[in-house]
């Protein structure tokens, strides 16, 4: 494998328990020789991850909490100062997909939670962990937001609203800091991964069917923000459905909002009824 400008480094990566993140965990330390420190709140499935590296397990360092909470991002600052741990890249990963429904019927918890996972987890992370990531000759910050920060869909509010806040955090920061550290954005199309698990469509059902037919397989969407990574594209957009919606909004505005309503609508999707109801 050629040479990579990220192997070797030490990485932070959230969401590292499951989906992309654990996929990416896995390929940076197995393919590229990295160490990884993740972060989740799941410590079985953290745990299970590590044993299952084998040999390269001493690779992989895990903490866990909540994202969502500032004060438990600077508590890690300050563990990454005290051990000496000199990371040289952050990958902020972790994310959650609310049930498709009306913005009017999510309650007051659910927009917070949305909002806090999505947004401002990313916001407290950099906030905290930048000044020790620029001391590094390989500085990084990669945010993974999604194809909804490119073109809003009927049902995904609160959801999109989120990813879009982090696109415009990371272009605004890549600007000041450009110079001093490589920051990356992702907006992924639909991925097969266990995001949809507040959907509540069971297995097998025609729902799950259709979203597994538009979504990207988790492996290849790992290798292709890697590659992106590799060559320090500013914009990463991966995904038919992404592109769909990234050249649509371009060219029609909220035309393709609308068009993409009417497709969910037509579908007649039990995923989508509560937004058309």
């Amino acid at each position: 494998m050629n040479k990579c400008w990220y192997d070797g480094k030490t990485i932070i990566l959230t969401g590292a328990s499951s989906g992309i993140g654990k996929d990416m965990a896995e390929k940076l330390i197995k393919e590229h020789g990295c160490k990884v420190i993740g972060i989740a709140r799941n410590e079985e499935r953290l745990l299970n991850f590590k044993s299952s590296l084998g040999s390269q397990g001493d690779r992989f360092t895990y903490y866990t909490f909540d994202v969502s909470v500032r004060e438990n991002w600077e508590e890690f600052a300050q563990t990454v100062k005290n051990d000496n741990l000199r990371p040289d890249i952050l990958i902020n990963n972790a994310g959650i997909l609310p049930k498709f429904d009306r913005f009017l019927n999510y309650t007051v918890e659910e927009l917070d939670k949305a909002m806090h996972i999505n947004f401002y987890s990313c916001l407290y992370s950099m906030n905290s962990l930048m000044p020790v990531i620029l001391e590094s000759d390989s500085a990084a910050v990669v945010n993974i937001a999604s194809s909804a920060a490119l073109c809003s869909l009927a049902g995904t509010s609160v959801y999109s609203a989120g990813k879009a806040a982090l696109k415009s955090l990371t272009d605004a920061v890549r600007e000041e800091y450009r110079k001093e550290c490589y920051i990356g954005l992702v907006c992924p199309g639909f991925t097969k991964t266990n995001i949809f698990r507040n959907q509540g469509s069971p297995v097998g059902s025609k729902a799950q069917k259709a979203m597994d037919f538009i979504s990207t397989d988790c492996e290849r969407m790992c290798n292709l923000i890697l590659r992106g990574m590799k060559h320090k594209r500013a914009d990463m957009i991966f995904g038919a459905d992404a592109h769909l919606m990234s050249v649509g909004n371009k060219a029609l505005g909220t035309v393709c909002s609308h068009a993409a309503s009417a497709v969910m609508k037509a579908s007649k999707l039990d995923l989508f009824a509560k937004v058309f109801k």
